[in-house]
């Protein structure tokens, strides 16, 4: 057995019934030219064929789970591949509809602790041919961005090549280069690595509490409520759906924001449509969780930014005040902007241990009461994790979807997170079933939303 350090054995210990602790990814595939209709059982059968599993995917937590499960990890010598590798089928009349559905159920199940935490779903039966694979695995065992850069990792941009091994038979060493990702409770790890790190933080707190006086428009972690804010349930819902980068890029450029802002505007006026219909839109401006790469701080002269991968968190104003959209991108452009500013001048350990200050609120949800009568800090997350630059394929099989399944909490009972692919953005919304009725709605409303800013950004 090894010893399980604290900021994965928090997961478990925060886990109950309403509170699954795994992330997941929903893949799509076209099945390579020639197979046959038994190409989704032949890829199970070599899913579950493969014989070096890669440790991270062995280990389970130890006997008995509710107590010593907590703080060891034991490791399994052998892997039961007809529990963990399933095959599954999309009722008729097989169309992505009655795929997310199944991803909703799947993704609100506890996983075993007797058993390595993480599931892997085949599933056949949609109409237009293509083959689905659902990916789930425990926040103790990888958080989001790590998750989704396994299962990328097992993926290649050669057609022709029939090496391709699943996430579980590939070592989870660290990618070379790539892209940036945010997970919200990532954040909370770095900042305890790093609290023997932290003396300048008193400095660089009265730093930026003087640039708030001084500013008077930074946007602060305190957010109305809404109905998104609430307790949850332990069911969930699932909806998914891919956009063109270049339409989203075609307004980034004509406003003179960034593709991050456009994102951000779409999420604003989903969610003031959304909650237009809900009779529940607030007041005030709703406000977004949403990264920040620590490679910002190479923007200012003389600075290194060679910071790795790591990211910090900034609160961002989302406008649903504002009934035009044009008028909702330039007041999200300038709230990103100025919280980037704030963080110009801190350095990495700073800018992580101030995002994790503003994420604590989400530690105080489990206290009775907290959530009912306390402002959340924000009303829900964004994430923006990059994907392959290229057309990726699995074997032959050309991926055509990459959807990522992230954690709703209470407090946050909606969380949006998108990757990106070759010419495309890839969303996935999570939300408890509960507390964000008709989910999927937000879909066209996404769609809507961004068909508004390009009416006005020509």
């Amino acid at each position: 057995m090894s010893f399980m350090p604290l900021t994965d054995s928090m997961f478990l210990l925060a886990e109950s019934r309403e509170h699954p602790m795994h992330v997941g990814g929903l893949q799509l595939f076209v099945p390579p030219e020639g197979s046959g209709p038994e190409y989704a059982r032949e890829l199970l059968e070599a899913f579950r064929q493969t014989d070096n599993i890669a440790p991270l995917f062995r280990r389970r937590p130890a006997e008995p789970v509710g107590s010593l499960g907590n703080t060891w990890w034991k490791t399994d010598d052998t892997i039961d591949y007809d529990y963990h590798v399933r095959h599954s089928a999309v009722p008729q009349p097989g169309r992505i509809r009655e795929l997310l559905q199944l991803t909703s159920r799947w993704h609100g199940s506890l996983l075993d602790r007797h058993r390595p935490l993480w599931e892997v779903h085949i599933v056949e039966g949609l109409k237009d041919g293509r083959i689905a694979v659902y990916t789930k695995v425990h926040h103790a065992m990888v958080d989001g961005v790590s998750a989704l850069r396994l299962m990328t990792r097992s993926l290649s941009e050669d057609p022709d090549a029939r090496d391709c091994l699943p996430p579980w038979a590939l070592s989870p060493r660290k990618p070379a280069g790539g892209g940036k990702g945010f997970a919200p409770m990532g954040v909370v790890r770095s900042g305890v690595g790093t609290a023997g790190e932290i003396a300048g933080l008193l400095p660089a707190g009265l730093k930026i509490a003087n640039q708030v006086i001084r500013d008077g428009d930074i946007t602060l972690p305190r957010a109305p409520k809404t109905i998104l804010n609430g307790t949850v349930g332990g069911a969930r819902r699932f909806a998914a759906q891919s956009w063109e980068i270049e339409r989203i890029q075609r307004v980034a450029k004509s406003s003179a924001t960034t593709l991050n802002d456009v994102v951000l505007a779409m999420v604003s006026g989903a969610l003031r449509d959304y909650l237009l219909e809900q009779h529940a839109l607030p007041d005030e401006p709703m406000t977004a969780m949403v990264p920040v790469s620590l490679a910002l701080r190479a923007e200012s002269a003389g600075k290194d930014a060679s910071t790795g991968n790591a990211t910090g968190a900034i609160v961002v104003n989302l406008a649903t005040n504002r009934e035009a959209g044009a008028t909702r991108l330039e007041e999200i452009a300038y709230s990103s902007r100025q919280a980037k500013k704030i963080l110009r001048d801190l350095t990495p350990t700073q800018i992580l241990a101030f995002s994790a200050v503003q994420m604590l609120p989400l530690a105080m949800a489990p206290i009775p009461g907290y959530v009912k009568y306390i402002n959340p800090p924000f009303n829900v997350v964004v994430s923006n994790v990059p994907g392959p630059r290229n057309q990726m394929y699995f074997n032959g099989a050309r991926l055509d979807g990459m959807y990522p399944v992230s954690i709703v909490a209470d407090g946050q009972a909606l969380n949006i997170t998108l990757t990106s692919r070759e010419g495309f953005l890839d969303f996935g919304l999570i939300g408890c079933r509960r507390s964000v009725p008709h989910l999927q709605r937000l879909l066209t409303h996404l769609e809507s939303a961004l068909a508004e800013l390009e009416k006005a950004w020509g």
